[in-house]
């Protein structure tokens, strides 16, 4: 009697711990799932808080991964011990100097090596939106070997991973997508770079957004299916326009032999005013539906999370081109909300 109201116990005991185990597991699955989004901060104005009141916004917001697209000291020393994720960015007009492995040393040196390990750097992203055509579209790979050579040399190979942020447009016949395939024009840019990324174990960026499909094709593209409302789905089997864009750059990049190569959302958002469907309603809608929508898949890779970065925390009133540029903050600039998000 004894021995079998022992092993009952042992058995119940054994329960409650498998039970304990699965709670935490699925608990530390959320946190992963949950943990996939950034936002990308700009400081392309002249009334944006400083620094400091950022990075403690990131914080009070739950917002644990950041792209910054340049060294700013100030930004890099706020940073320190808050355990954002950061990509930092190496601006255009530096790339060609990085070329000369000295110089790309003392940058890591410079602007890496002294923050780490309290500043916890994910990527760093040689140049953003690099047009085959630029001239300087010849020395990214270089300039990516010899950061890479510098984060080595650090003993920082294993946190972070070097690579670049591309536009989509690189993609030519994106639909269907699996259609998809770079451009003539850009293969001599794109193969080196992937070569590069497969080699060391680094994700392309990717700067994935739909907005611009819609405005530039609004006959052949709805509303909804860029804002992720579409009920049905298209003969390709779509529903959502996001998808579509991020499996069409996978096609590409399959047929350049990298059929295994991760992706990174390094950039995607909309704009609240300034042009064609540009509107707090429209913007408010993409982001919280972009934000549920990349703890999965898509066809081509169901198994998610996307790690994704919005595009951008603030309104940047300064930024050059189109008057949409200026409208795609998450927040204005005395820091309050453009829309109720949850971020993670």
């Amino acid at each position: 009697m004894d021995l079998l109201l022992s092993r009952r116990v042992n058995s119940a005991m054994m329960n409650a711990i498998l039970f304990l185990f699965g709670i935490i597991l699925s608990f530390a699955q959320l946190q992963f799932t949950e943990a996939q989004i950034g936002a990308c901060y700009g400081r392309d104005g002249n009334n944006l808080p400083p620094q400091q009141q950022v990075i403690n916004l990131y914080k009070s917001k739950g917002i644990t991964r950041m792209r910054i697209y340049d060294p700013d000291e100030a930004t890099l020393q706020a940073l320190k011990g808050s355990n954002i994720e950061l990509i930092l960015g190496v601006p255009s007009d530096k790339i060609q100097s990085l070329t000369d492995s000295k110089t790309a040393t003392n940058w890591v040196n410079t602007n890496v090596k002294p923050y780490s390990p309290s500043v916890k750097f994910r990527y760093i992203t040689v140049g953003n939106e690099i047009e085959p055509s630029d001239p300087l579209s010849k020395n990214v790979v270089t300039a990516m070997q010899n950061i890479q050579k510098a984060i080595n040399s650090a003993n920082l190979q294993n946190q972070i991973k070097v690579s670049t942020a591309i536009k989509t447009d690189l993609v030519t016949n994106p639909y269907p997508p699996n259609k998809g395939v770079f451009s003539d024009p850009a293969l001599p840019y794109i193969k080196p770079i992937v070569n590069f990324l497969v080699q060391n174990g680094a994700p392309l960026l990717v700067n994935v957004y739909p907005y611009f499909s819609y405005v530039g094709n609004q006959k052949s593209i709805s509303l909804e299916y860029a804002l992720f409302t579409q009920k049905g789905k298209n003969d390709a089997g779509y529903q959502n326009l996001f998808d579509a864009i991020l499996d069409s750059v996978y096609a590409a990049l399959e047929k350049v032999n990298a059929p295994n190569l991760k992706i990174v959302v390094s950039e995607s958002g909309w704009p609240s005013q300034g042009g064609v469907g540009a509107s707090d309603q429209n913007a408010g809608t993409y982001y919280k539906n972009l934000i549920n929508h990349v703890k999965g898949g898509t066809i081509k890779r169901p198994k998610g999370p996307i790690e994704t970065y919005l595009f951008a925390m603030f309104d940047e009133d300064l930024k050059k081109g189109a008057e949409t540029e200026k409208h795609f903050g998450l927040f204005r600039p005395d820091k309050s909300p453009k829309y109720q998000i949850t971020f993670n």
